[in-house]
């Protein structure tokens, strides 16, 4: 289901406008792709970054822009430094009907077993490339570690299947593993200091 997000068209310049937007609460941003030509357009930044938290950065937007529904991805954005406060947003226009790669979490569920036994595990990779219509693109992708021993290791083709979408990264490449807890090394106590010689002084007799 796609989220609805009232946009308007605006001028690019002049560059003080950009300014003059986001004073009234809202960012400068772009539309571009199927069936849409480049259309500068503004934004909301508490709606969008509201529907950010709410659905996730892989939903439909459905941009209302003059009164006309663009389905959309957030392609990419921009924010303050300091604030992470939006400061510019580009929506891809798609084709609901065509497949789209897409850049996905993956979240490690349950507590591994070889955790528990008193190893370490450490993730390797955070994300997959996913293919899907845009209407079943994935938030995120959960694997269940509970199983997960000392030495053993998850792969992008232990990765749980779904008929709404297909994982097109190299299934070899390793998500997460569990090692064996490295061991404090032994520090050597110090050697007893040698009392020192004192110049000049000579044996009693």
């Amino acid at each position: 289901m796609a989220v609805t997000l009232k946009v308007e068209e605006r001028a690019t310049r002049p560059r003080s406008l950009r300014n003059k937007l986001r004073h009234e609460g809202k960012i400068p941003a772009v539309v571009y792709g199927y069936q849409v030509e480049s259309t500068s357009i503004s934004i909301d930044e508490a709606e969008l970054s509201k529907a950010l938290r709410e659905n996730g950065g892989n939903t439909v937007f459905a941009l209302d822009l003059n009164g006309k529904k663009i389905n959309t991805l957030l392609h990419a954005t921009q924010s303050d430094t300091f604030t992470r406060v939006l400061t510019h947003a580009e929506f891809l226009s798609v084709n609901m009907s065509e497949e789209t790669e897409v850049e996905t979490e993956i979240s490690l569920v349950g507590e591994a077993a070889g955790v528990k036994a008193g190893g370490v595990l450490n993730q390797t990779s955070y994300t997959v490339i996913v293919s899907a219509t845009p209407a079943n693109l994935p938030e995120n992708i959960e694997v269940d570690i509970t199983n997960l021993e000392i030495g053993q290791s998850i792969t992008v083709a232990d990765l749980p299947k779904d008929a709404d979408y297909t994982v097109v990264t190299d299934p070899e490449e390793q998500i997460a593993n569990i090692s064996e807890a490295q061991a404090a090394e032994e520090v050597d106590a110090p050697a007893e200091a040698a009392e020192p010689e004192v110049i000049g002084a000579t044996e009693a007799e």
